[in-house]
Order: C-alpha cells, then structure tokens, then sequence
C-alpha cells in the first residue's frame, strides 16, 4: 500500500492478525521498499477518551521521518469488548493519517 505521511510517501506491508490467547488482534507494519519490519505485533488498543496513537513510540524510525499515527477507535456505541476481539474487528475503526501531535 501507498500512503503519504506528513508530506512524505511511504510503501507499506500492513498485517493485522488475530492471536486467540490474549483473544486480541495484533498490527505489524514493513517498509515494503526495504522489506525492513518496522513494527512488530503492537496490539490494537481503543482510543476511549484520550486520543491513543499506537504508532508514537516509532516516531524516530525511517531517519526521523516516523510512520504517523493510528488510532483504533470505536466504531459503534457500545462494542461487546473494550478492544477488538476475535468476533468483534468489525465494531471499530483503524484511522492512520499524519502524525498527530
């Protein structure tokens, strides 16, 4: 996938996988350009509240350039869980857009 973020192109791999244990879902994103994993499994926590932007502890990757931010937020009123679970995926939103400050 082709995104730009904050001005500048990205090639990403995006994966979003389901692990049963923790019954949660999981993201890993690749430079597709480099094939180098930038991210590795992060898990999909909701923004209830206060924005949660699960891409800012990577801000300092690709030479300052960052990957933006990504907010997993709800996207119905009441999901059955607090974060997407195996049934429920459907339930929020994946918002990935310019860093947000």
């Amino acid at each position: 996938m082709d995104v730009v973020i904050d001005g500048t192109e990205f090639h990403a791999q995006v994966e979003i996988r389901y692990l049963p244990a923790p019954d949660q879902w999981f993201v890993s994103i690749w430079d597709h350009s480099t094939s180098e994993l930038l991210v590795n499994m992060i898990p999909l926590i909701c923004s209830c509240g206060e924005p949660n932007d699960l891409l800012y502890p990577f801000r300092h990757l690709r030479e300052g350039k960052g990957l933006g931010s990504l907010f997993c937020l709800r996207g119905s009123e009441e999901p059955t869980t607090p974060d997407p679970a195996e049934k429920n995926l459907t339930d929020f939103l994946l918002l990935w857009s310019d860093t947000y400050d």
